[in-house]
């Protein structure tokens, strides 16, 4: 599990791209403070989630929600025991089927609050990963529909809430060796 004072100095480190992230990094900043288990989806229906954007030099990976039929990026719940950027990275391999791995250094790039399943709400940690551009294979049990998108492209296909993180991601990509 993270370290919660490591985990602060990583979210108060991100420059908010929108007012909305502003908020998202304050509100997760106070859900640092509560005494349930930040993660545990059973003990609070307020928790973390971690998730990726993952880049090569084809662009960056959306997958449509099996069961929200959006367009966004992998991710999902943290595991007992696992840090969120281990999450992220285990769910961005399992949904996409794509050996990804962390920059060095790790960087939590965007947080984002919205409503989970269930009545929950999800304070995700969002992550930039890096993984060869090849395609995506996803398993059986998850969304057949994962593609690289050119950073012009994910901004006319994903979900609107997440048109500020791309267009910061777009311009962030160079610092990761990866053009499109």
């Amino acid at each position: 599990m993270s370290d919660p004072d490591d985990l602060r100095r990583a979210i108060e480190s991100i420059s908010p791209v929108d007012e909305r992230e502003a908020s998202s990094i304050t509100a997760t900043l106070d859900r640092l403070t509560w005494p349930e288990d930040l993660f545990d989806e059973d003990a609070n229906p307020h928790h973390v989630t971690a998730s990726g954007f993952v880049l090569s030099s084809r662009g960056v990976i959306l997958h449509r929600h099996r069961r929200l039929g959006i367009w966004v990026q992998p991710g999902g719940h943290v595991d007992h025991g696992e840090s969120p950027a281990r999450a992220a990275a285990r769910e961005c391999t399992e949904e996409t089927g794509l050996p990804v791995r962390h920059p060095d250094p790790v960087e939590l790039f965007h947080v984002d609050v919205h409503p989970g399943p269930k009545g929950h709400t999800h304070y995700d940690l969002r992550y930039i990963l890096l993984a060869p551009p090849v395609d995506p294979v996803p398993p059986p049990d998850e969304s057949p529909e994962v593609y690289w998108f050119s950073f012009e492209d994910a901004l006319e296909r994903c979900e609107p809430a997440l048109v500020a993180a791309i267009e910061k991601l777009g311009r962030a990509a160079a610092r990761f060796n990866v053009r499109e």
